[in-house]
């Protein structure tokens, strides 16, 4: 199994089109990522009728409509969900959605999703967070907006329902994210305050961050994808396309392999090298047999098959046990 957990973040960029939500099933699938996650939501019970949107969603869709609007069309009811986790299985693929109310917490636990993401609006939310606490699952948070205080209160609620399987992401939640605001060295902060697994949910644009926070020790990356970034919806312009999903998941796994196990030691692949890159004492002029070896008759040349330079303080003083032409490797 691989070290790093990847979630192709589908989210609402199926347009409320169940056929979409398909096909971005198969692209988180084909890109090799370990889960697809998508969304549950009632519209009522997540947000009043005159809230408004955030910047990015008015610049990405119908600036007239307010958010209920927004979201009500994007709403996947229980048919749909069965259909999807029953797809992702045929895709060997996990199935995740974050909930966004309570009703979607029982929604989810009721299909059996054996792990519950929290989105960074619900850490501060504690009748939510008890509710989920209860469930005993494992749970990954998004920390956007938070600070340590939030998160360290967040974690408290969990654990104190009896959760402790946690593992909480840096992230943060303009979309796209500035790159002077990712701060990601702040995913190793949580760590260190909380000594708890750690990863890290990426807005930005591109796949350089969360390959970045892989090489940091993220475990668990999420990043958003799309069919098309041009697509009308409030992410599919923040989201990757098909192949930078793919390149992404690719990417990570390679990261995954060159960080390696931590000993510094010659590798299986270099050991050949040796020989080559390395030098060995030689004889820098011809030497007869019982001429001393001093530092004017000796010299240091590949290959590295001989005396080591480090030794080179031993070979000075000794008398040369037969005649060596120079160039040739010297031995004692």
């Amino acid at each position: 199994m691989s070290d790093v957990f990847i979630i192709a973040e589908a989210g609402v960029n199926h347009n409320g089109d169940i056929n979409l939500a398909k096909k971005l099933i198969d692209v988180a699938s084909e890109a090799g990522a370990d889960a697809v996650k998508f969304q549950s939501f009632k519209a009522e019970k997540l947000v009043t009728k005159t809230a408004k949107k955030a910047d990015y969603q008015n610049e990405t869709t119908d600036s007239s409509e307010n958010q209920y609007a927004m979201i009500k069309k994007l709403e996947l009811d229980y048919g749909k969900h069965q259909e999807l986790i029953d797809y992702c299985k045929s895709k060997n693929i996990m199935f995740l959605s974050s909930p966004f109310d309570l009703e979607s917490i029982d929604l989810l636990n009721n299909l059996g999703i054996g792990l519950f993401k929290v989105p960074s609006g619900e850490i501060t939310n504690l009748p939510y967070l008890r509710k989920i606490g209860k469930l005993n699952k494992k749970v990954v948070i998004s920390t956007g907006m938070a600070n340590l205080g939030e998160i360290e209160d967040a974690i408290d609620v969990l654990r104190a329902c009896g959760t402790n399987d946690i593992s909480i992401l840096h992230c943060n939640t303009e979309y796209p994210t500035p790159m002077e605001d990712v701060n990601l060295t702040a995913m190793n902060s949580i760590k260190d305050a909380f000594k708890v697994e750690v990863g890290y949910s990426d807005h930005t644009l591109g796949i350089e961050i969360p390959m970045a926070a892989v090489a940091l020790g993220a475990k668990v990356i999420e990043k958003h994808f799309t069919l098309d970034k041009t697509m009308e919806g409030p992410d599919h312009r923040a989201s990757l396309e098909p192949n930078e999903l793919k390149d992404m998941v690719t990417s990570i796994r390679n990261i995954e392999q060159a960080l390696g196990n931590g000993v510094k030691k010659p590798s299986k692949s270099e050991q050949k090298n040796k020989e080559i890159a390395r030098k060995s004492i030689v004889a820098g002029a011809d030497i007869k047999k019982g001429e001393q070896f001093t530092h004017e008759n000796l010299d240091i040349k590949r290959p590295g098959e001989g005396i080591s330079p480090m030794s080179w303080d031993v070979v000075i003083g000794k008398e040369a046990k037969r005649d060596f032409a120079k160039d040739e490797l010297i031995e004692l």
